[in-house]
């Protein structure tokens, strides 16, 4: 193990040649070292390259040429002739003449440290485009092996799955519904792919049965939750714990949101959304500012709900795609705003992604969930408004390390300043995501032709949201944040001039479409839902 160049995460890839005969057990080879996050184990014992490969990638990414050598991709055997086209899932194979057994046991799933490692950006995915992924033994009987054995094979299980075949449905042609379920029966296939596969014929059956049920996806479902703890987080921030009246059995406790917005209903007719602190579909957190002045929502929830209430819970929508793909996660946070990301800050730490957190506060004594953020230790930086210290965006942004995501949330002020910083660095749509508390959705009066609704023209007052007025008359509009993050509430722009607000649209995306929460129409548009 060692530390990646320009990253504090250590990484087993920088692979040695070793000469003489090398002991194999049922975990791999003797004395080679893992990142056990999501190498090593015994369904990825060994790993496996075939060293015809790196000639590909010379001649594809030629600015990178001398860093394709074999032993590159972290492989212990490097191979020749054999590769993801002529192996299959489930082949027993032996190999030199010690009695080592081994057996294909999976695809090997390429993570941003090979963009790291080969300085690419997003080179990562066209491993298994290409399916030159490389691929993992487990190890059926140990012995010893060397440079220079042959690899026999032994026995042939599934002769028509080979490496290549599984990468297509595994990564290509995701939707096959005949192909998830045939692959999700083959036990000899490790549990990393066959389970992705079974979880595809799970909620492929759910789609079914709701489906067979006559219910509409469009429409928004409200279930019952109880308040099972409400704990004051600071004098301004309180934190509620939601679970369902009536759990969903298919829910599992690793089912964690991240990202996560849910609306509820409160009691007092009022409509709000709130990002997921952590949890699952089943019992979550939230953590909520009291705001001021309140529109009543915060009001309520801080004033009047008590443990042991019923709160309707409706649409639960994440709209934030793990930049799976970036070698350094940096997050910009101002107060009440660390409820957005907090979940997924823990869970990169936890599987070893790079990641800084930068959090603004009025004071340090407004900090939510203090433990928590003390279990990131050194990659959190603390500004104290009240002791004069101010965070610098446009530096955070100059000074950012290759390949970096950057997530934001907090008052409108910083979302300005960060979109403005992050244009001047060059940065593209997709290396940024941003998340806002609130947005402005007021503005001058407009009329929206429903195309697909037999023409029906609405007058939107401008006090109104688009959103407000198309859900008076429809009720398969579906919403989520509500002030312009998420997404969920797209429609489709048809004809006219939009003042388009929210960032959950690439420039791209507005030609066509517009946010019915948050944007405007400009006099008459006409729009499909």
């Amino acid at each position: 193990m060692k530390t990646m160049p320009g990253l504090t995460i250590e990484s087993g890839i920088d692979k040695q040649l070793r000469s003489g005969k090398i002991p194999v057990t049922f975990l791999g080879l003797d004395d080679d070292e893992h990142d056990p996050t999501f190498h090593g184990g015994r369904d990825k014992a060994i790993h496996g390259y075939c060293s015809s490969h790196y000639t590909q990638w010379r001649q594809e990414f030629p600015d990178a040429e001398a860093r394709f050598q074999p032993g590159g991709f972290g492989e212990n055997f490097v191979t020749e002739r054999m590769n993801e086209r002529n192996i299959c899932i489930g082949d027993i194979l032996s190999v030199g003449n010690d009695g080592v057994l081994l057996q294909i046991s999976l695809p090997r799933q390429p993570c941003f440290k090979l963009n790291h490692r080969f300085k690419l950006k997003n080179f990562a995915p066209n491993t298994y485009k290409k399916s030159r992924t490389g691929w993992y033994y487990r190890v059926l009987r140990e012995g010893a092996v060397q440079a220079g054995d042959e690899i026999r094979l032994v026995e042939r299980k599934y002769p028509k799955w080979t490496i290549e075949r599984i990468q297509e449905y595994l990564h290509r042609t995701t939707d096959d519904a005949e192909m998830n379920e045939e692959l999700a029966q083959i036990v000899d296939m490790g549990d990393e792919c066959r389970k992705a596969f079974e979880n595809r014929v799970a909620k492929f059956k759910a789609k079914q049965k709701r489906e067979a049920g006559g219910e509409n996806n469009e429409v928004e479902k409200w279930r019952d939750y109880r308040l099972v703890e409400k704990k004051a987080q600071t004098p301004r921030i309180t934190s509620f714990v939601l679970e369902a009246v009536m759990p969903d059995p298919d829910v599992k406790t690793d089912d964690v949101k991240l990202g996560s917005h849910v609306r509820l209903k409160l009691p007092n007719g009022l409509l709000r959304s709130y990002s997921i602190v952590s949890g699952t579909e089943n019992r979550f957190e939230l953590g909520i500012a009291l705001e001021q002045p309140s529109r009543g929502g915060s009001l309520y929830l801080h004033q009047k709900a008590k443990e042991g209430d019923v709160i309707q819970v409706g649409r639960i929508t994440s709209d934030v795609k793990p930049a799976g793909a970036a070698s350094n996660h940096v997050f910009i946070v101002g107060g009440i705003g660390i409820t957005a990301f907090l979940s997924m800050m823990e869970v990169y730490r936890q599987i070893n992604w790079e990641t800084t957190l930068h959090y603004g506060l009025r004071t340090a004594d407004d900090m939510p969930f203090r433990d928590r953020l003390d279990g990131l230790k050194e990659s959190v930086k603390l500004y104290d408004r009240s002791k004069g210290q101010r965070m610098d965006i446009g530096e955070i942004f100059r000074n950012l390390s290759w390949n970096s995501h950057v997530y934001v949330c907090g008052p409108n002020r910083m979302l300005n300043e960060a979109i403005q910083e992050a244009k001047k660095c060059g940065l593209g749509e997709d290396e940024v995501h941003f998340e806002a508390f609130s947005a402005d959705s007021t503005g001058d009066p407009f009329e929206a032709e429903v195309v697909n609704r037999e023409g029906k023209v609405l007058k939107v007052a401008g006090e109104e949201t688009l959103l407000e007025v198309l859900r008076q008359h429809f009720d398969d509009v579906p919403s989520s944040c509500e002030v312009g993050n998420c997404g969920t509430c797209k429609v489709t722009l048809r004809r006219g001039n939009v003042e388009h607000r929210g960032t959950a649209l690439t420039e791209e995306d507005r030609r066509d479409a517009m946010l019915s929460c948050v944007s405007r129409g400009v006099g008459r548009i006409a729009i499909e839902i």
